[in-house]
């Protein structure tokens, strides 16, 4: 009995361990990008010898596999809390505040996650993974569309979604590179504004030729993640 409370030390040792590894390897990807980035210089970065990472990571691919998995459970969050039926009650540009601003907050505080997803030599698990976030995220996109311009057929939907998620990635490229503090702010809010003037007019033509067409909360067919 009295000896149970060691595995639990040791796990949480551990846990500290992986966590303070993936922090390192986070800063590493960033600056260097996943290609030119050496366990090595992971080892470095979080301050311990090579041999103490390879204690909890066989090599470099299975590092960026679980800062991976964790990044892109996180980026779910983010837009869980983004695309969720109440939002579709604000005005357009209030549920653009609701979308975009969780979006670009998660990148803010987790820029290795477009340095990883975006590497060249990124490992496959990890691609296929992104690539499915990017199909629910534009799937998203395009139900929203559908609830503010009910009349746009199935074609344009796709295409305004696709137009208006290329110009948010656009943007937040932009975001990023600005500094922190008002300078970013106003990047925010100008890629909002871009936004929004793409949209507004099509959900004006759209109210204009289905002016009988319900908007009521829960209508729209969005799904909840």
């Amino acid at each position: 009995m009295s000896e149970e409370p060691k595995p639990r030390r040791r796990q949480a040792r551990g846990e500290r361990r992986i966590a303070q590894l993936l922090e390192a390897a986070a800063n590493v990807f960033c600056a260097s990008g996943y290609t030119a980035t050496s366990t090595n210089a992971i080892a470095r970065e979080a301050h311990v010898s090579p041999g103490t990472l390879y204690q909890y990571f066989p090599n470099k691919e299975a590092i960026a596999i679980e800062l991976g998995e964790r990044l892109l459970h996180d980026m779910r969050e983010a837009h869980g809390q983004a695309f969720t039926a109440e939002n579709l009650a604000l005005p357009l540009p209030g549920l653009l505040d609701a979308v975009v601003d969780p979006l670009i907050e998660f990148n803010c505080a987790n820029p290795a996650f477009l340095a990883l997803m975006h590497g060249s030599d990124v490992p496959g698990r990890i691609a296929e993974e992104h690539d499915e976030l990017h199909a629910t995220l534009l799937t998203r996109v395009e139900e929203v569309i559908g609830h503010y311009a009910p009349a746009l057929s199935a074609a344009d939907r796709s295409r305004t979604a696709g137009m208006a998620f290329a110009a948010f990635k656009g943007g937040l490229d932009l975001v990023l590179a600005a500094p922190e503090g008002p300078e970013r702010d106003a990047t925010v809010a100008e890629l909002k504004t871009l936004l929004l003037r793409y949209l507004s007019p099509l959900v004006e033509e759209s109210a204009a030729a289905s002016p009988a067409v319900a908007t009521r909360p829960g209508a729209s067919g969005i799904h909840t993640p």
